[in-house]
């Protein structure tokens, strides 16, 4: 007689089907966690070290606020409006790590092609370029990681993921602070056919190079079976047509819609005040790219993680709890707490109560950086999960990353009408935009939740 399983489904089938659905061993997806935390390494290091070296590219560029808060922001996003759906389709339909792989390549050899450049033009068409980075990574790394993962460990392989930000973040101020200071002090260096280098210009032309490693690295790392809301091996699928992709959205609007607006309005604030962090304290109190860099790198790398973790932690314990809208509760209540502390920031009377203020900011601003991610990812259909969070990181770019930057310069330099007023700049910026966040990201609450419990029935039944 042959052995079934308790309900009379023969135990050799149910096995089978146990195993066919299994999730990918713990080894395989941390391995895979610690590469693709290696990719936003390389792509926050490319980026940060921009930030340090803006006194002297706007000297030698001769370029207003306004013109470096476009190369720095809304150059670096153009690349969406152009390339970024086609890449998220395939994305939906093939290897997400090849993808990943060129993405890297490409913007890293930007990065270094950023230091040949000879006037604002040059620079806005190669900041373009290195926007590929993000249009190549973003939705591939996200799509992959909710194939290794189950819906309740995502959080916590996001925030893990999100290290390599936060490492690069602070490489990109403590090594990029010391190789601004090396390369200023080295031997001048002369390219055949163009000439002597500058300091800014040897910088990135060594940044680059890291990332033409990790690209490589990529190779080795396992494509993971497609997976639905449920967890459920769903296979390979054509990715869908973009008004089927739409029309989720426009199903689920009362959800999507406070996670697109709500973090795009806080990144405005955030990346708007980060971006002209290293200008605020150099302008305010006089530091130096060295003493900058080492001060805020070393905030990055102690405080930063710690936020991540806390963050990650604090939606698994709601979500053991039963709240189904736990990932985007921890949303809103970071970007609640977050505008008074960075809109203060800047109004210290003392770089050492700045600073003080600037840790707490770090600490709160990155819990969202696994419950975030994983809100989205978890809610979104599989087939759909590449072009939906390029939607999201295409609206999250272009306004946060592009407007950020624009309007704290336009501020200074149209309404309060002089550079050593930056610091009202970016208060003024906090203290107005980072409320309506909050409230944004409040008004989704509800919606999400009931998104959740409706998936979570679906993988109880």
């Amino acid at each position: 007689m042959t052995d079934t399983a308790q309900g009379g489904a023969p135990q050799g089938l149910e096995a089978a089907k146990e195993d066919a659905h299994a999730w990918p061993k713990p080894a395989a997806a941390w391995y895979a966690v610690f590469v693709l935390s290696l990719t936003l390494l390389v792509n926050f290091l490319d980026r940060g070290i921009l930030n340090l070296l803006v006194t002297d590219i706007k000297r030698d560029l001769a370029l207003s606020d306004t013109q470096w808060s476009i190369v720095n922001g809304f150059a670096f996003v153009v690349f969406y409006a152009i390339f970024g759906l086609p890449i998220a389709r395939l994305v939906d339909s093939t290897s997400r790590r090849t993808i990943i792989g060129i993405g890297v390549m490409l913007w890293a050899s930007m990065t270094a092609l950023c230091g040949l450049a000879r006037n604002f033009g040059q620079l806005f068409a190669l900041r373009v370029g290195v926007g590929v980075g993000e249009a190549c990574t973003g939705p591939a790394t996200f799509s992959m990681l909710a194939d290794y993962f189950p819906r309740d460990k995502l959080p916590r392989a996001i925030a893990v993921l999100n290290f390599g930000f936060m490492t690069g973040n602070g490489l990109a101020l403590i090594i990029g602070g010391a190789v601004v200071a090396w390369v200023a002090q080295a031997p001048d260096w002369v390219l055949p056919g163009y000439g002597p280098l500058a300091a800014w210009q040897k910088t990135l032309l060594l940044v680059g190079l890291p990332g033409l490693i990790v690209a490589a690295l990529m190779l080795t790392v396992p494509e993971p079976k497609r997976r639905d809301g449920a967890g459920r091996v769903v296979g390979a699928t054509k990715a869908p047509p973009l008004s089927d992709v739409f029309g989720q959205i426009g199903k689920e609007w009362a959800t999507y819609g406070p996670m697109f607006i709500g973090l795009a309005l806080k990144t405005v604030m955030s990346y708007g005040l980060i971006a002209w962090s290293f200008a605020f304290y150099n302008r305010t109190f006089g530091w130096t790219p060295v003493q900058y860099g080492l001060t805020a790198g070393t905030v990055w790398f102690c405080v930063a993680p710690l936020g991540a973790m806390f963050g990650a932690w604090l939606a698994e314990r709601w979500t053991k709890q039963g709240m189904h809208d736990a990932n985007l509760r921890v949303v809103f209540w970071s970007s609640l707490f977050l505008f008074p502390i960075a809109g203060l920031q800047p109004l210290m009377p003392n770089a050492t109560l700045a600073i003080g203020l600037f840790c707490a900011q770090s600490f709160v601003q990155n819990w969202v950086l696994g419950p975030q991610n994983a809100a989205l990812q978890i809610i979104t259909p599989n087939r759909m999960r590449g072009q939906v969070t390029l939607i999201w990181l295409f609206i999250f770019n272009v306004i946060g990353f592009g407007l950020g930057p624009t309007i704290v310069a336009l501020l200074t330099d149209y309404v309060f009408g002089r550079e050593s007023q930056l610091n009202l700049s970016m208060a003024t910026v906090a203290f107005v935009v980072g409320p309506i966040a909050a409230f944004v990201v409040w008004s989704g609450l509800k919606a999400y939740g009931a998104v959740v419990a409706r998936l979570a029935n679906d993988i109880n039944e």
